[in-house]
Formats: C-alpha cells, structure tokens, sequence
C-alpha cells in the first residue's frame, strides 16, 4: 500500500493555477490581479510600526537578482522565479517537495501614506526584507480669514 501524503493547500494552489490558466486569455491586467500564473507563493510577514512598514518574505533558494520588487500608488508587488535545479535520475526513488518556478504576492499598503522613494531592501538566508517609511503627516494649517470692508 502506497502512502500518500495529504495536503489540503496543494487542492487550492492547483485551483488557482486552473483558473489562471483558463483566464489568461483575458490579458495581462487579469493575470496580475487576484489570479496569478504564479506556481508558488512566499510566505510574508506584513507589520505596520509607527513610522513605517516592514515586510519580511521567505524566499529560500532565489538569488536576489532574480526578485523584482515594485511600489507604486500604495501597491507594493513582489515577484521572481526560483530556477529548477539540473537533476539526473538513477535507479531507484525519487521525490521532490522543494517549490520552483515563479512566485508572486501583492500588498495595498493603506492609503497613500507609503514613501516609494525611500524602500530599503535586504536579503539575508532566503528571507527579503522591506522597510518601507511612510510620508510624513501632513499637519493642520491654520487659515487666517479676512474681513472685506
């Protein structure tokens, strides 16, 4: 008897490759919204601290180069392709649980309040790190009113 292991979100990645697949028709606008032809997606971290927001993203076995990492109006993306390793196959078993290939994952930071020209990025043993500082507040402006006489 054969075991087979069991993975619930593996149902829902096919899902979603399924349905990207059927909708790529629809253009690139499509496929870069809900539905993505991604074949795997980080996991991340998003935390919003006072000044700033900082994203840390599991991205084990990418180079750096090989990340592309965009923020404009509020939407932050972060996109890349994990290149698949030269295997040779030999008698015997074999079975690869390793992800590759592309991934992609997108953020609306709130409001406007993201500075895109102040994005630091890091990348230390597979994990991407963003800090993204936010516009300082704008403060309140008193308007002096005058009289018409």
């Amino acid at each position: 008897m054969a075991i087979i292991r069991y993975e619930p979100l593996g149902l829902l990645s096919q899902l979603q490759k399924e349905l990207a697949h059927s909708f790529s028709h629809f253009g690139n606008e499509f496929s870069e919204g809900l539905l993505s032809n991604a074949e795997w997606m980080p996991a991340v971290d998003v935390k919003e601290e006072g000044n700033q927001f900082v994203i840390h993203a599991d991205i084990p076995g990418v180079k750096p180069e090989d990340i592309e990492v965009n923020l404009e109006a509020g939407i932050l993306t972060i996109k890349g392709e994990k290149k698949s390793e030269s295997k040779t196959e030999k008698e015997g078993y074999t079975r690869v649980e390793r992800t590759q290939g592309s991934f992609y994952r997108r953020f609306s930071l709130p409001g406007a309040s993201a500075d895109s020209e102040a994005v630091v990025a890091k990348f230390k043993n597979g994990v991407l790190e963003l800090t993204i500082p936010k516009h300082e507040a704008e403060k309140p402006k008193r308007i002096t009113i005058s009289t018409e006489e």
